[in-house]
């Protein structure tokens, strides 16, 4: 299930997210510009070892909560590089793809109790509670626009 639609002017304003400015906004895919933005080394290095840079790089579209490789640092030591492992490649796929949702869906759409099923199945949760969160994870920068989707940042690595 995909995001409700309900829309909220000016949302990414009302709770202070950073929207940046895309000169050429959506002119790359999903993993073009998360690589281009250098926030996201861990993330395209998990993507590369989960073997889905490729199905990032489809048509889409998708929307993608990508966590910095600061939310990444953050993680037990040795989480990384023990998921980064080809011996771990499921569990790494399962983490990434919970932190996809199928479709485009734009800060403005995005309300208090919302609820998405993610690729890899399990539904998660938006709060709207002193800034938007992903179940736990804050949203720091909003509606960054790929060719394929849209990329959301946020501060912490979801976990199923």
């Amino acid at each position: 299930m995909i995001f409700d639609r309900l829309p909220l002017t000016a949302l990414a304003i009302a709770v202070g997210l950073s929207v940046p400015s895309n000169a050429a906004a959506g002119s790359k895919d999903i993993v073009a510009t998360a690589t281009a933005a250098g926030q996201f080394e861990t993330l395209t290095a998990a993507l590369t070892a989960a073997d889905l840079v490729g199905t990032l790089q489809g048509e889409g579209p998708f929307t993608v909560f990508a966590p910095t490789d600061e939310a990444f640092a953050a993680l037990p030591e040795g989480t990384v590089e023990t998921l980064l492992k080809p011996e771990n490649r499921a569990q790494l796929t399962e983490i990434l793809t919970y932190h996809v949702v199928p479709g485009k869906v734009m800060s403005s759409d995005l309300s208090d109790g919302m609820t998405a099923e993610t690729v890899m199945g399990k539904e998660i949760t938006v709060s709207m509670d002193g800034g938007v969160k992903i179940n736990d994870a804050t949203v720091t920068s909003a509606d960054i626009e790929a060719s394929n989707g849209v990329i959301h940042v946020i501060d912490a690595v979801m976990l199923p």
